[in-house]
């Protein structure tokens, strides 16, 4: 009988300790949450976020602002569980955020040339917007990333003139002609530097969004040239979805008046050069962000308003758009009544 009370008692210890150590181990999912949000229309570091130079601009009130998700990717049971009771809070698989197989530094590169390019983009749908036409186009390298197949082959600042020697004048020419290539297989890259022409061979590697993919593993920038010059200066935010309030911000210094007529409104999506406003991921974080900065307005892209009704009733406005276009108009709308008519989720 003591025997087997000591077994008993010697099992019960080993399972509780089991159940402890259970807790506290690592598990596959990731917690998004609200993030900060930042004024297109304000500064960082006492650097203007959007400055134009060479065409004049106008002064503005309120808020034009972006809005984040941040990232906990080290979850154990208890931190998971916990993060899961969180209404403001969303647990998933680590899988949708970070694609199996990919690296920290591959997945930073990623969302660094995609924040890049919703700059670009969103330059390009402003100036659109207001009947401005590009003089010019090209691509620059924005960054080569240590370890990178292009790495002592390219720099930044050299403009990619050709691609298994086919022009390229924008980054979906530059995507297309290296897409012909199969990842692992070698190709020519023609580039500009310091006024002279040179050539590299790159060996490519696979996307980590998609094995099939071929990358040459740089970050590249679309240049469009116009009579004047628009900068965006902003760090620690990666990825696409700030596209459509670098475009509003844009707008709004090279108008006359407060485009926002002294409210906060907030609001996320990607953008297109033609000025077409896609969904990202984390809308209901970032419209409680949002509601934590005291926005008013919140514009939600289209193909998000599904998931942003889920939120609770307790504000901001939620204002579908699907495009910079419809943005403008809704928010001129908004301005001049604040109970009017327009799209909403």
């Amino acid at each position: 009988m003591v025997r087997r009370t000591q077994t008993l008692v010697v099992a019960s210890v080993l399972a509780l300790v089991l159940v402890v150590a259970g807790l506290w181990m690592p598990v596959p999912f990731v917690t998004l949450a609200p993030g900060p949000v930042t004024d297109t229309l304000g500064s960082v570091d006492g650097t203007s976020l959007i400055t134009v130079d060479g065409r004049r601009t106008y002064p503005t009130a309120g808020k034009l602002e972006l809005t984040t998700v941040e990232e906990t990717p080290r979850l154990n049971l208890v931190t998971a569980l916990r993060d899961w009771s969180d209404s403001g809070r969303a647990v998933v698989p680590s899988e949708l955020i970070r694609p199996p197989g990919s690296s920290q530094e591959q997945i930073q590169q990623e969302n660094a040339q995609a924040m890049l390019d919703s700059q670009d983009q969103a330059t390009a749908a402003a100036l659109a917007q207001l009947g401005i036409a590009p003089t010019g186009r090209s691509v620059a390298v924005a960054g080569v990333p240590t370890g990178s197949p292009a790495t002592g082959k390219l720099m930044p600042g050299d403009v990619i003139v050709q691609v298994g020697g086919m022009a390229v004048a924008n980054q979906e020419e530059l995507r297309r002609q290296i897409g012909k290539v199969a990842p692992g297989h070698p190709v020519t890259v023609t580039y500009r530097r310091d006024g002279k022409t040179a050539t590299a061979t790159v060996t490519t590697r696979a996307a980590t969004d998609d094995p099939a993919r071929a990358m040459i593993g740089v970050t590249t920038t679309e240049k469009r040239t116009y009579p004047f010059t628009v900068r965006i200066r902003i760090s620690d935010v990666g990825g696409p979805s700030a596209g459509l309030m670098f475009a509003m911000g844009i707008v709004d210094l090279l108008t006359p008046g407060a485009l926002t007529g002294g409210k906060i409104i907030a609001g996320t999506g990607t953008i297109t050069s033609a000025g077409e406003v896609g969904p990202i991921g984390g809308i209901q974080q970032k419209i409680l962000g949002a509601r934590a900065s005291g926005a008013s307005i919140f514009l939600v892209p289209a193909g998000n308003c599904g998931d942003a009704r889920a939120i609770d009733s307790g504000g901001p406005r939620l204002v579908k758009v699907e495009s910079l276009a419809g943005a403008l108009k809704a928010v001129d709308a908004l301005r001049t009544n604040p109970a009017a008519a327009v799209p909403s989720c």
